[in-house]
């Protein structure tokens, strides 16, 4: 602690903006980063959820509503985070939901939500936040996931917006290098949040499949472990984020996971499962879990 009694660390006094910050890992990586001594902007599609957060982290901390695939919605995010708190250290482009059925059998809306929210929201907040992050050399960590280096079936649109979210943000890196701002991308296998309980909930055949899959992508790691993770990321400013860090080794050999081996060993259960999953989906009768704000489509 410092002599004031305030938290003192890397992220004391900085500024960090979290989107999807009303619930999962977005809003228990607010609270650990607000334990360290930071000053969040929370920034996602549940006023309510939002304005309690704030409440409870303290002064000195912010919310705004706003759709990750809105530009006008997050430049007047970014506007007020700056006006409110003088400026921003550290963005976590975290927003991102998971839609139902495969191409097959679906929604096709969700379907393309799912990429427009994870990777396209992802864009966007990059575009908003870089000006503010430029001026303070900061920091912006963007969330892909285990599900960019494998491929799952009913799982298209997610596992293609993290792999596309990935690239993204190894390609921005090195033209914002020079500008002094570090990129970071996150990668968590399961974690323990709304969303995954509900995909689990909803399509027990999804839940069958991914306790067949090989150690450590089978495992789900609880949210205070994945927030201590990218947490640590934005202290350190670093490159890649692996929760759990087996996962890591997972990224190490992804060649073989696409690989026509990988393809028969996955197909046999795929024949097995994804009929299933499409008469479950059939019988949900939405494209999201019912937390998601996007249920209702």
């Amino acid at each position: 602690m410092s002599i004031d009694g305030r938290p003192a660390g890397p992220l004391a006094g900085k500024v960090v903006l979290v989107t999807g910050a009303a619930r999962g890992i977005g809003e228990h990586t607010a609270r650990l980063a607000a334990a360290r001594g930071a000053r969040l902007s929370l920034v996602g599609l549940e006023p309510d959820r939002l304005a309690a957060l704030a409440a409870e982290l303290g002064p000195g901390h912010v919310w705004f509503a706003a759709d990750v695939t809105d530009q006008a919605a997050l430049t007047e995010a970014v506007d007020g985070t700056v006006a409110a708190l003088g400026g921003i250290d550290a963005v976590v482009a975290n927003a991102g939901v998971a839609n139902r059925g495969t191409i097959a059998v679906g929604d096709v809306e969700a379907l393309v939500r799912t990429v427009e929210v994870n990777l396209v929201g992802v864009m966007r907040t990059a575009a908003a936040t870089v000006p503010a992050l430029i001026d303070r050399g900061g920091y912006l960590l963007i969330v892909s996931s285990a599900a960019a280096f494998a491929a799952l079936p009913g799982m298209a649109a997610y596992c293609a917006s993290k792999a596309g979210v990935e690239h993204f943000g190894t390609a921005i890196r090195l033209e914002l290098a020079h500008r002094g701002v570090a990129v970071g991308t996150a990668h968590p296998s399961w974690v323990d949040t709304d969303l995954v309980r509900e995909a689990r909930a909803d399509l027990p055949a999804f839940e069958s499949a991914l306790a067949k899959l090989p150690w450590p992508m089978r495992r789900t790691t609880t949210v205070a472990e994945c927030a201590e993770a990218f947490v640590r990321a934005i202290e350190r400013r670093r490159r890649r984020v692996y929760v759990p860090r087996a996962v890591g080794a997972v990224q190490a050999v992804r060649s073989l996971l696409v690989s026509p081996l990988a393809d028969r060993l996955v197909g046999r259960t795929a024949r097995v499962t994804v009929p299933l999953i499409e008469e479950q989906t059939r019988a949900l009768g939405r494209g999201f879990g019912a937390s998601t704000p996007e249920a209702g489509r």
